[in-house]
Parts: structure tokens; C-alpha cells; sequence
């Protein structure tokens, strides 16, 4: 039997299969182990699988791909809504065929293998960062106990609390001091390898005509670039405009409106939680050094004097919000001219530079 559309409830041993035909009824259930899952798709003429873009789909997806199967990921969360009654692996895949019909369900792009290398290496780091925070804090909390006050700052922190253990006479005792040593000592670890990865994403960054082009960009920096990349491949040509390349961030307001009312609260924040704080902290720095050079008399005009207009009529934080918006969608735009962001450029029969390219508000 030749199948047009099959939709795969993903698991880590066990796959639930929906068969349609051309016309989007079911045809036939399967419920399959790993090989058998393989040997399945071998054996037939399918058209058109769809599942879940969640854990593993990217790697299932590029080995349907090999196939020459067509394969379409939709975002886990919009699946929910088509489930009918009760939660089975069952209702799951038939849930997919219908969310698969939707007009306005866009598909999930399917990953390449460097791709998801290159987002493993963010989330080894940001463990790691993790990891270190934990130690510090803990030895921090250690010194407090015995009346010794640590200074703010993760660096300054490892210093002196590496000056109190090394002093015999600080009132650490004696039973601790060793192993508070080692907590040291793997501190010490982490920010060598932490120092490491990013000397290997500084390296990918160089031949990535992508991560070169996005540096360009006030704000953006190493881990910004890189993860944009992983995140989108360079290429954001599947999205409709910068608007709404920026509210795949979460970076646009939640909306609440019925009728006549329309009501914009805070941002959604929906998408990639690591991707919007990354450009969230570059707007912050990027508002910052505006701040201070507009207080040392040098001019600030461009983005950087938009972002003061924003804070002086509201605040730090709603300014930051803003300014991480208006990264994204000058992302949007250096991406898809594939132009880096300050080189003079003629659209509309209009020169932009660096200092006068604003994108619209």
C-alpha cells in the first residue's frame, strides 16, 4: 500500500504512525519500534510526513530528506489545540494531519547537522556559565557565615575569595579551607574551557560570511552572531518582513483587543529564550555607551539617539526592549541584503550609512 501523507508522533523508542491518503483521511495506524520505524519508510511511497518540531525531528527530518521525502515540522505548541479528547500517542499523529491543513500553520525549517553543532556549543557554555555562577555563589555564602564580606563581581569575587583561603590567619577553619579550594580550582576549570569554546566560535565566525556581516551591527557580538546563525542558518528569507522576523523573538507586545479596545502590554516573549536575552544585553550595552558618550558632549545620533529619545520618555528597561527590537529586524534587513550594517548602500534611489540607517518604528 502506497501512503500520500504520514504523521509521525515522535518518541525515543516508540514512533506512532497516521496514514492518509490523498484526500486527509486516516487510512491506517501503526505503532513501530526504531528499526522497524526505518525499515517502515524504506518500504513505502510517501509523499509528505509532518511531525512535531521537537527533540530529534531535525535529525529525522534530514534522513526523510535523504529519502527524498518531503518533510514538514510544525511547532509543538499550536499542535495541542487540534487533540481531540482524551491525550494519546494516537490522537497526537491525528492531530498533526489536521494542523498540517491549517492556511496560517508555518512549518518549522528542518536543521543542518552543523547547525545544531553549533547551538550544542552555546548550551555546553551557558551550562558551564551556569555551573561557575553555582560555585561562586556558593563559596560566597561559605565566607559570609564566618563574618568575611565578598565584593560584588564574579572576577573580583574569585580573587578575593581565593586571598581568604590562602591567608592562614582569616577566620576560614582549617576543616573547610581545602575543600573550598577545589571549588576554586574547578572554577578556575570551567572559565578555561568556557575561554576555549569561544576561541572556537571566534574561529567559525571568521568563515561564516553571515557572523561577519551581523558583528557589524552595534550590539551584536560573538555569542549574538553565532547563535543567529545556528538559529536561522543566514538565511531569513522564510520570514515575511523584520517585523516579523523580531516577533519570532518575543520581542514585539502581547496584545489584548476586542472590538474597538486595543490594548499592547508587555512583550510576548515567546521564541528562543536564549536568542532574546542575548539581544536584550547587546541593546543594554549598546544604550550604555549612548548614555556615556552622550554625557561626555560627543555625538550620538542614529540608533543610538533613538534609544535615548525612547529612555528619556520612558524608562531604562521599556528602552531596552525597544532597542533589542530594533536589533533584530536591522539583523532582519543586514541578512537578507546580505550587506554589513554602516556600508553605504542605495535603496529607493536614498543613501543610508551607518549613522542615519534607522529602521521604521
Amino acid at each position: 500500500m502506497n501512503a500520500t501523507t504520514v504523521a509521525v508522533d515522535l518518541a525515543k523508542s516508540v514512533f506512532q504512525l497516521a496514514v492518509a491518503d490523498e484526500h486527509w483521511r486516516v487510512v491506517e495506524t501503526q505503532r513501530l519500534t526504531r528499526t522497524q520505524f526505518e525499515r517502515w519508510f524504506l518500504n513505502r511511497e510517501v509523499s509528505l510526513v509532518i511531525m512535531e518540531a521537537c527533540g530529534s525531528a531535525h535529525h529525522w527530518g534530514r534522513w526523510l530528506n535523504g529519502l527524498g521525502i518531503e518533510v514538514r515540522l510544525l511547532p509543538a505548541q499550536y499542535i495541542r489545540a487540534y487533540v481531540k479528547r482524551n491525550k494519546t500517542d494516537a490522537a497526537d499523529a491525528a492531530a498533526l494531519l489536521e494542523a498540517a491543513r491549517a492556511s496560517d500553520m508555518r512549518p518549522v525549517r528542518v536543521k543542518s547537522v552543523e547547525q545544531q553543532a553549533l547551538q550544542g556549543m552555546h548550551r555546553i557554555r551557558s551550562l558551564w556559565m551556569g555551573t561557575r555562577t553555582s560555585r561562586i555563589n556558593a563559596l560566597r555564602g561559605f565566607c559570609r557565615e564566618f563574618g568575611i564580606a565578598i565584593p560584588m563581581g564574579a572576577r573580583t569575587g574569585v580573587e578575593a575569595i581565593s586571598r581568604v583561603l590562602a591567608d592562614p590567619g582569616t577566620a576560614i577553619p582549617d576543616l573547610i579551607r581545602g575543600t573550598a579550594k577545589l571549588l576554586v580550582e574547578e572554577i578556575r576549570l570551567l572559565e578555561g574551557r568556557i575561554a576555549q569554546l569561544e576561541r572556537e566560535l571566534a574561529a567559525l565566525a571568521k568563515l561564516s560570511p553571515a557572523c561577519t556581516t551581523l558583528l557589524s551591527i552595534p550590539g551584536i557580538g560573538l555569542l549574538t552572531a553565532t547563535a543567529l546563525v545556528a538559529a536561522t542558518s543566514g538565511d531569513v528569507s522564510h520570514f515575511k518582513d523584520a517585523r516579523h522576523f523580531s516577533s519570532w523573538f518575543g520581542l514585539t507586545p502581547k496584545e489584548y483587543s476586542s472590538g474597538n479596545s486595543r490594548y499592547l502590554g508587555r512583550i510576548s516573549k515567546k521564541g528562543d529564550r536564549y536568542l532574546r536575552m542575548l539581544l536584550t544585553h547587546g541593546a543594554r550595552s549598546v544604550l550604555r555607551a549612548s548614555k556615556v558618550a552622550d554625557n561626555a558632549g560627543r555625538e550620538v545620533c542614529g540608533v543610538r539617539r533613538w534609544a535615548l529619545d525612547v529612555q528619556a520618555r520612558s524608562n531604562h528597561n521599556k528602552a531596552a526592549c525597544a532597542l533589542a527590537n530594533k536589533l533584530a529586524r536591522i539583523c532582519y534587513a543586514t541578512l537578507r541584503d546580505k550587506e554589513p550594517f554602516g556600508e553605504q548602500t542605495v535603496r529607493l534611489g536614498k543613501k543610508i550609512s551607518r549613522e542615519s540607517f534607522v529602521m521604521p518604528a
